[in-house]
């Protein structure tokens, strides 16, 4: 069996909560180099928001989010922000400025992050719309273009600085099943082209089963994880029933029935 690389992040005790009202406890789990890691569960168990505490955008009630062994939250805003500048963002609705276009898009991160020239962060644009499929899209504004090509355009723009992490939140929502096929077949394809480690949430299923390679399973019952692993074994070795109705999309009645509806 192959060693697994050191972890690039590791999330340790982690309590997510709002005021009072704890969403998540106990997490830890680790994410390795060059892996894609899923973060899935049903709807309002807190993936998004452990995403928004991975990011720099919601501090943990309790516990620590790591990178590289550096703990995010106790580290100077200067460090958050090396940190950040190390990382690609790609939102649910692409967050694209409606009123820049696709190329000037993309070229705000350099403009703000590098001493690049103009003539050299043109071309670095037209690098990143290439590598996502949307070569001669540069002076075309976002409502110009469709759902699947924004989140195209937003992906560019999360690999503009050429980082080694990528966050996804949600990215095949609102695509239909042959766009987010494709778009699932680019994130594999910029991971192994860029070396990137690629943190997703999602719960959609084929998605999952496509690409991931890792995970962890939050329940908004117990408000805990309930495993890690890699979501094809989990669907048929987990002894867990929620993992099983969520791998499988069956439904189960309790053993003793008998019967399955």
């Amino acid at each position: 069996m192959a060693q697994l690389p050191p972890p690039l992040i590791d999330i340790c005790n982690l309590t997510m909560a709002y005021d009072d009202f704890v969403l998540q406890e106990n997490l830890n789990f680790s994410i390795h180099k060059g892996s894609v890691f899923v973060i899935m569960g049903p709807s309002g168990c807190g993936k998004s928001t452990l995403l928004r505490h991975m990011i720099g955008l919601k501090e943990p009630a309790k516990g620590s989010v790591c990178y590289s062994g550096k703990d995010f939250w106790k580290s100077s805003r200067k460090e958050q922000i090396e940190i950040l500048q190390n990382t690609g963002i790609l939102y649910q609705a692409g967050a694209l400025w409606s009123s820049m276009t696709i190329g000037d898009n993309i070229a705000l991160p350099l403009q703000q992050f590098t001493k690049l020239p103009e003539n050299l962060i043109r071309e670095l644009v037209n690098v990143k719309l290439d590598l996502v499929g949307l070569n001669g899209f540069a002076d075309y504004y976002p409502s110009e273009i469709s759902g699947g090509m924004r989140k195209r355009a937003g992906l560019a723009r999360a690999i503009a600085l050429d980082p080694d992490i990528l966050f996804f939140d949600e990215p095949s929502a609102g695509l239909d099943p042959i766009s987010s096929s494709l778009l699932d077949d680019l994130i594999l394809e910029l991971r192994d082209s860029l070396g990137a480690t690629i943190i997703i949430v999602t719960h959609e299923l084929p998605s999952i089963f496509a690409i991931a390679d890792d995970s962890v399973f939050l329940d908004n019952e117990s408000k805990t994880m309930l495993c890690t692993g890699n979501p094809k074994t989990l669907a048929v070795e987990s002894d867990n029933i929620v993992i099983r109705q969520f791998l499988s999309r069956n439904k189960y009645v309790p053993a003793e029935t008998g019967k399955q509806p």
